[in-house]
């Protein structure tokens, strides 16, 4: 079953004006078959086969005369040294626009290996997870409860069969086997997957890195190198604090969400919506859930996203977008029907930033439908989120 992407008019649009375009993202996000079904015409070749990779890095020239475009390279990161002929092939015809579709789920080594050679050729696409509002088109009777605990990987939508719990667990897996022994060289599996618990664990909190080293047990500097690696490889997000030259005791660390609710719901060991509802955890992972709603509605509408939070010592919020001047301040609340007391942190945040400078106070909660709770201040569904144009 096919589930439409948000983000396939940005992924054709950025094919119509660059020879490059490179999709990147985190492993089940459905990149393959995106572009499989975006660019139908296109020869495929996938650098999963050893025997493909080898050669397209130890003989570029030969795998490009076997593979001419316009041409899918899938997991392209295994061939760091195809980067410089691709350029070439480029260069050779400039005027081609989506000549090469290339994918990859490893943005530390891609990255490191295209950047220079693809320079002003290649444009960056990044595909998150599903939004609710497109798992919902496979499943029109999905709430956002059992949505959260589900996962936003497509897979585990398109066929209703697939358990949970077991295709999660495979996910860590796989992720920890391969991505981690590749990027790290990490030998002791069962440190990182305790450390990816208490990432887990800590979502939606103000990232304290010297706690976390100690609590997982492990060097500060290792610590360090995970983290960077779990944002890397899509999957954790960093949001920064606002700052403000007039204040002065603003947060200063970042707040760290894992990208995906439903994988940070089951390595708390959340694995149900019963559960969900009776866990202490629920507040932190809705708002990693609507954190990541947030961003893909950015990332689908303009290939980026921009998001910080605000905390001082008299107010928060946990969202905020600021644009030309003006704010948008948003919080996430675990339940149906929030009431007008609600707002009052925003309000608060709104008075230091200047009430006149904040256009939109913003509940997202888990109400079936939107509704106004005074002025310019909405409690919003989650299905309505990917439609806040203040947002995107």
């Amino acid at each position: 079953m096919w589930i439409p992407r948000t983000v396939e008019p940005l992924l054709l649009r950025r094919a119509a004006t660059r020879p490059v375009v490179v999709l990147t993202g985190a492993r089940q996000t459905g990149k393959t078959s995106l572009v499989r079904r975006l660019f139908p015409d296109y020869r495929f070749v996938t650098l999963d086969l050893p025997s493909e990779a080898d050669q397209a890095e130890r003989d570029p020239a030969t795998f490009l005369t076997r593979h001419p475009p316009p041409l899918i390279v899938d997991e392209v990161q295994y061939a760091p040294g195809l980067f410089r002929h691709l350029k070439m092939a480029v260069d050779a015809e400039r005027e081609r626009n989506g000549w090469f579709i290339l994918t990859g789920s490893q943005p530390l080594r891609l990255m490191a290996a295209g950047a220079d050679a693809l320079a002003g050729r290649a444009d960056i696409v990044e595909l998150e997870p599903l939004s609710y509002a497109e798992a919902r088109a496979a499943n029109p009777r999905l709430t956002p409860e059992d949505f959260l605990v589900r996962s936003g990987f497509p897979e585990a939508h398109a066929d209703p069969r697939i358990e949970t719990r077991g295709f999660l667990q495979s996910y860590v897996a796989t992720y920890l086997e391969r991505d981690l022994r590749q990027l790290l060289q990490v030998l002791r599996l069962r440190d990182h997957e305790r450390f990816l618990r208490a990432v887990a664990l800590r979502s939606a909190q103000l990232l304290n890195r010297a706690d976390l080293a100690r609590d997982v047990g492990i060097a500060g500097s290792t610590a360090a190198a995970w983290l960077s690696v779990l944002e890397a490889s899509h999957q954790s997000a960093l949001l920064e604090p606002w700052f403000s030259n007039q204040t002065t005791s603003l947060a200063k660390r970042p707040k760290i969400h894992l990208r995906d609710a439903g994988l940070a719901a089951f390595l708390c060991g959340v694995h149900s919506a019963r559960e969900l509802a009776a866990s202490p955890l629920a507040g932190p992972l809705w708002e990693t859930l609507v954190c990541s709603e947030l961003r893909r509605s950015q990332l689908n509408r303009t290939g980026s996203w921009n998001i910080h939070f605000y905390r001082d010592r008299t107010g928060e919020a946990d969202f905020l977008v600021h644009r030309a001047g003006r704010f948008h301040l948003g919080e996430a609340k675990w339940t149906a029907f929030p009431r007008r007391r609600a707002v009052r942190s925003l309000r608060k945040v709104a008075r230091r930033l200047g009430d006149d400078t904040v256009e939109s106070r913003t509940i997202f909660c888990r109400s079936p439908a939107s509704f106004p709770l005074g002025a310019r201040t909405h409690a919003v569904a989650l299905g309505d989120i990917a439609a806040l144009s203040a947002w995107i």
